[in-house]
């Protein structure tokens, strides 16, 4: 059985309504202790799965199908950048013509 970890965050009494910087920050000892955090990894979803879920505008993930990181606008997903073709195994020909070198 995993443990929760303690944290210092002041208790809501009745009546009292909590400010939005004391609820974001248990929302992130919540998301640490559930071990839902994955700072260097955006979500990642396939396009039957977007299809089937809900999400908040401004979600950023990963879609799996198109290989790429969107973001949702409240309508629909939007590319964050667009992906760049890197060409390989080039070569080039040309000719330079006659030279002449007159030494004098």
């Amino acid at each position: 059985m995993s443990s929760i970890l303690e944290t210092r965050l002041p208790l809501a009494k009745g009546g009292e309504k909590v400010d939005a910087e004391t609820f974001n920050r248990l929302i992130r000892v919540l998301e640490l202790n559930l071990g839902r955090v994955e700072l260097d990894r955006s979500p990642h979803f396939n396009a039957n799965e977007i299809s089937e879920l809900q999400f908040a505008t401004g979600a950023i993930i990963f879609n799996t199908t198109n290989s790429i990181h969107q973001a949702f606008d409240g309508t629909a997903f939007r590319d964050l950048y667009s992906h760049q073709t890197y060409p390989t195994g080039l070569g080039i020909t040309t000719t330079l013509g006659a030279v002449t070198v007159t030494i004098s």
